[in-house]
């Protein structure tokens, strides 16, 4: 395994992070086994895999509990546990958001649920409307002089928010953001005109979520052909990734797997890996094999000529609402 910073932090992380949004029971394509999600997160520990990303709301709190179970008798100093926080817990008043109230409340409820006593990267999982960024970056601070939260990070916004959230922060002696979380692939590169620009002038640590966009790009979809199986058979979302200039990017990916011995999905992530602002993608593998599979994108080297390929026929544009992940 390979490690780099987050950031401009002092924090090592794997290349790879292990995306746990599918450890639970909420929706039909999440890994409904805590035996063999074990197994999954067993073999990310193995393999060197340090760096884990859960939230709050996934599965109401499951995926928490079953990171939590997974590391409890490792080495917690290299471990780096990161959640997030916003999506409603519960119906009701204060059930959600990011209210000093909210973000406090389920700060803790998520120490309770992984079984540690501090979290390395909160998150905001959105920006929230109806509250004070002020509001919720006080809160998050309170939380690092607690000494319950390490890092700080946002996830998924406008630029023009992030700024906002980092200016507020500086003006007002809060915690900074370090890292933000978005969504980041070969088909899916809208943020290359909105939020990275900002990342690199402002030395973010970037860690892309659906880098293989929700199973697209590799290869397990035929054109043409409605899918039976994974997200886009339930999510509208993923399968409006089935367009003309998408199905392009993926026979380029498809060309330079066979030309490697590498597999789709291990170039799709090179590609990720090769990008300077690019820390580390997050896999969310439902099997060891998938895991394995994604791990060894490490060892796939691509040239220039071959990252010109594999973007020539999609132009970034940030034109669009994202999905609520």
């Amino acid at each position: 395994m390979e490690y780099t910073n987050l950031g401009n932090t002092g924090l090592e992380v794997s290349r790879l992070c292990m995306g746990c949004l599918n450890f639970g029971t909420e929706q039909p394509w999440m890994l409904h086994d805590r035996e063999e999600a074990q197994e999954v997160l067993d073999r990310a520990l193995e393999l060197g895999i340090n760096f884990f990303d859960t939230a709050n709301a996934y599965s109401g709190g499951e995926s928490e509990e079953i990171l939590g179970a997974a590391v409890a008798e490792r080495d917690r100093e290299e471990l780096v546990l990161a959640t997030k926080v916003y999506f409603p817990m519960r119906e009701g008043p204060n059930g959600g958001g990011l209210s000093r109230k909210h973000v406090l409340d389920q700060a803790h409820a998520s120490l309770e649920r992984l079984d540690t006593d501090y979290i390395d990267l909160y998150q905001i999982h959105r920006w929230d409307e109806n509250v004070p960024i002020e509001e919720t970056l006080s809160a998050l601070d309170r939380l690092v002089e607690e000494g319950v939260v390490r890092y700080v990070g946002a996830s998924t916004m406008p630029a023009w928010k992030l700024m906002k959230a980092l200016h507020e922060a500086d003006v007002n002696n809060y915690e900074r953001f370090v890292s933000m979380q978005c969504e980041y692939n070969l088909v899916d590169r809208h943020e290359e005109a909105n939020v990275l620009p900002l990342c690199a002038d402002q030395n973010l640590g970037v860690i892309p979520w659906s880098p293989l966009a929700g199973g697209f790009l590799t290869g397990k979809y035929e054109r043409g052909e409605d899918p039976d199986e994974g997200r886009a058979a339930t999510d509208e979302y993923t399968e409006n990734r089935f367009t003309d200039e998408n199905w392009a990017v993926l026979d380029v990916v498809e060309e330079l797997a066979e030309e490697k011995d590498a597999t789709a999905a291990q170039v799709s992530l090179a590609w990720l890996l090769r990008k300077e602002l690019v820390d580390a993608p997050i896999v969310g593998p439902r099997t060891v094999e998938h895991l394995e599979d994604d791990v060894g994108a490490l060892d796939v080297d691509l040239t220039d000529e071959e990252m010109e390929r594999l973007e020539e026929p999609i132009t970034p544009v940030w034109n669009r609402d994202i999905g609520d992940v």
